[in-house]
């Protein structure tokens, strides 16, 4: 980061939760559908270190939505995100993480609480009413007055009437003295499927754009616009620093991008491109080989679970993958990439899949999660990455487990301080469960570059 500070004040406004399932990403995207279908430009971002939220924000306004993620990002990444990807827009639309207080541990560190009060940035409660009456109160009673905040106001989910919204309107605003910003009634032909690490993509609804429609006309109907437009406007300044760049080169990458890979930090991608990189999607279901003039690939996390037989049977990109390491090609690997990596995964049936074999291990699915949270890593020896000692925030979030996780990098939890070895290097290779968001070093992006840049002035000597 440089020390000249910036002024900042796009109109936004948060989407929190009074828990998890009460409906924020659900009441997000009426709100983004209703005011792009008004012609109004919008930016969206996301609380936290969801992936999948924000394919679908992503979706509905024709442009990357972002993550916000105090920990992940630090403070001023996530500052200089919100200014710098606001600058475009009317209005810019945050998503809160599960219920609004809820943080590390027991802690509401990094919460959406926590963000609101960094960014100053106004917040609309979404509650499920279902099953309440004058509860609601109490609950909406409660968050305002549990720790100093900028709630504002609240959208009720899962009313079913008209003059049950009333009913509830009347009741909040004289009992809390908040603002009801309208309501949305029970929409089952727009509820949205999940699986073991969430909703799914995006990318895997089939009528997306019919269900962003309804929710966009749903939202005319019972939300308060022009009132949420308004509160926007009532966001205060914040000052932000600018993320410097110390190192530029031109440069080649490849990026897995399809189904089974496509969970990327689109700030985290950007920072590479800033700093001169080329970044080519190819997809290791379809593809045939590696993109042409490639001088590294980075393998993100995604479902390739899912995909086992499509990935193990695609023989000529596994080759092209090997072959481009045994050439030198650096390769990184995060989660769902850090498997495919692996010599084989271990399918629910006992079938054995091959994959890309850099890393002589195997992967299977369990039934729970075996690693969740964020976590500090430090590096134990020199990589692809980094130098010996330095550190940088990652977010683990997997059902799979594997014979060789690793043991490169000192994995420290943060809720509660317990350490585990984790990732595996081995020499131009990296990769392992945790994700990383390069606004947390730029360093790591920076050394990744060089080493890249590095075997493209190699493969330049071997061709002369």
């Amino acid at each position: 980061m440089t020390n000249d500070m910036n002024q900042a004040n796009p109109p936004r406004i948060m989407i929190a939760g009074s828990g998890s399932g009460c409906g924020k990403t659900t009441v997000t995207c009426a709100v983004l559908g209703a005011f792009k279908e008004r012609g109004i430009a919008v930016s969206s971002f996301k609380c936290g270190p969801d992936y999948i939220d924000p394919m679908f924000h992503s979706e509905i306004i024709g442009a990357n939505a972002r993550n916000l993620d105090l920990f992940l990002m630090k403070k001023q990444g996530t500052l200089y995100s919100l200014a710098t990807n606001s600058l475009n827009s009317r209005l810019s639309v945050i998503e809160g993480v599960m219920g609004f207080y809820d943080g590390v541990g027991s802690t509401a560190d990094y919460s959406s609480w926590a963000l609101s009060n960094d960014t100053k940035t106004p917040v609309v409660v979404v509650l499920n009413c279902k099953g309440m009456s004058l509860t609601v109160c109490a609950l909406l009673q409660g968050l305002r007055d549990f720790k100093p905040n900028r709630i504002s106001g609240v959208i009720l989910n899962q009313v079913k009437s008209p003059q049950m919204a009333e009913y509830y309107q009347k009741m909040i605003e004289a009992h809390t003295g908040l603002r009801v910003y309208g309501y949305l009634p029970p929409m089952p032909e727009v509820s949205l499927e999940s699986r073991h690490l969430g909703l799914v993509t995006a990318a895997e609804v089939s009528r997306l754009q019919e269900m962003i429609h309804a929710l966009a006309v749903q939202a005319e109907k019972t939300l308060d616009l022009d009132g949420l437009m308004k509160l926007a406007g009532t966001a205060e300044p914040f000052s932000y620093n600018e993320i410097s760049i110390r190192f530029q080169t031109r440069v080649r990458i490849g990026i897995a991008k399809d189904k089974a890979f496509c969970f990327y930090y689109r700030d985290g991608l950007d920072l590479l491109i800033r700093m001169g990189a080329e970044l080519v999607e190819f997809s290791p279901l379809t593809d045939k080989k590696l993109p042409d003039g490639i001088s590294g690939v980075i393998f993100g996390g995604g479902y390739p679970e899912l995909y086992l037989k499509q990935l193990s049977g695609n023989f000529e990109m596994l080759e092209s993958i090997r072959s481009a390491w045994k050439d030198g090609m650096p390769v990184y690997g995060e989660c769902g990439g850090f498997i495919y990596l692996q010599e084989r995964f271990i399918g629910r049936d006992g079938t054995a899949y091959s994959l890309v074999g850099l890393i002589n291990s195997a992967s299977k699915m369990t039934d729970r999660l075996q690693r969740f949270g964020y976590v500090t890593l430090t590096a134990q020896t020199d990589n692809l990455l980094c130098k010996k000692g330095d550190q940088i925030s990652a977010h683990e979030f997997h059902y799979a487990d594997s014979e060789r996780c690793g043991d490169a990098f000192l994995a420290k939890k943060e809720s509660s301080g317990v350490t585990y070895p984790c990732v595996v290097t081995q020499d131009h290779l990296v990769a392992g469960y945790p994700h990383l968001h390069f606004y947390a070093s730029p360093d790591f992006a920076e050394r990744l570059l060089r080493a890249c840049a590095a075997y493209q002035e190699k493969r330049g000597q071997k061709r002369l």
